[in-house]
């Protein structure tokens, strides 16, 4: 996939004010730093952004008028009048319903009470941020490949591979072949077998992984249908995918790594994933999700006492 992440992110209409702080989170990364000024300064002051010109926004970040109107269409706005009609929009938005004064930042001697409350919190704007940011027709298009695949294959490592071992289960149960491999060399002997009419999965936050990118690669030459769930739709993993899946980019802290922050975002692509294989082959896979129910039934029945 040679798309950047310009194109990625684009649709026939800008996003709606509630899915600008989303995008400004998911794209920041990949942006220069001058560009990163100006969104940064839209998603911490809508409000006072939406009251300056172009001009103005370019002196209160240091950047130039045409940094500002470029991070606007990268953002998806046709132009900067559009991006200020977004702001206005999000800061009403924020005024009538606003969010609780609770971050992430968790401090070591934060009381217990108030963990649960700030990672409730940032799970809760993880969630949105990927829903809001997740491509629904790069979706359907995965699904639609995943649902007739003779063959499906996912790649993940570290915090990765939990989520592609559990999107491989869901999608056995449901009576597809599916095979979730973390062993970096399988993978890639695996993804040799692969061809037109299989699928290749690869599950990566930051886009990046030689032991994640290199199967997808092989599956991609070997005319396997190839996907890439990612919070770096502009990363290397991107060059041989499909089909991209855009995953929140949550905020790191100390006692939070990526790793922990990213996988639900990866869940809920993986739960969309699968809900719509599932819908579309319905009329097998509900026996096969029956069967698998009730040849399980005795494991979590209460124990003779006899």
């Amino acid at each position: 996939m040679t798309q950047d992440v310009k194109e990625i992110f684009s649709s026939d209409s800008p996003p709606a004010p509630a899915a600008l702080a989303a995008k400004v989170r998911t794209l920041a990364p990949s942006m220069t730093r001058s560009m990163q000024l100006v969104a940064e300064a839209v998603a911490g002051d809508p409000a006072g952004c939406a009251a300056l010109t172009v001009t103005g926004l370019a002196e209160l970040t240091g950047t130039s008028e045409a940094t500002v109107v470029r991070t606007a269409r990268l953002l998806g706005y046709p132009g900067y009048r559009d991006l200020r009609l977004a702001l206005a929009g999000l800061a009403a938005h924020q005024e009538s319903g606003r969010s609780p004064a609770v971050t992430a930042d968790i401090a070591v001697d934060d009381p217990i009470a108030e963990v649960v409350a700030k990672l409730a919190f940032d799970e809760q704007q993880t969630l949105a941020d990927t829903a809001a940011g997740l491509d629904t027709v790069q979706l359907g298009a995965a699904v639609a490949a995943a649902s007739t695949a003779r063959r499906i294959d996912i790649y993940g490592v570290g915090a990765s591979s939990l989520v592609g071992q559990d999107l491989a289960q869901k999608l056995l149960r449901i009576g597809l072949i599916a095979h979730a491999h973390t062993d970096p060399h399988l993978a890639v002997t695996n993804a040799v077998q692969l061809r037109a009419g299989d699928v290749a999965i690869a599950i990566t936050h930051s886009g990046s992984t030689g032991d994640v990118i290199e199967p997808l690669r092989v599956a991609f030459d070997r005319g396997a249908t190839t996907v890439a769930i990612t919070g770096r739709p502009d990363g290397p993993v991107s060059q041989y995918a499909d089909h991209v899946l855009t995953t929140s980019t949550a905020r790191e802290s100390e006692l939070r790594p990526a790793a922990m922050s990213s996988r639900t975002s990866q869940l809920l692509v993986v739960d969309c994933l699968f809900i719509g294989v599932a819908q579309r082959t319905y009329e097998t896979a509900a026996p096969a999700l029956a069967a698998s129910y009730e040849a399980l039934a005795h494991r979590h029945s209460p124990r003779s006492t006899r």
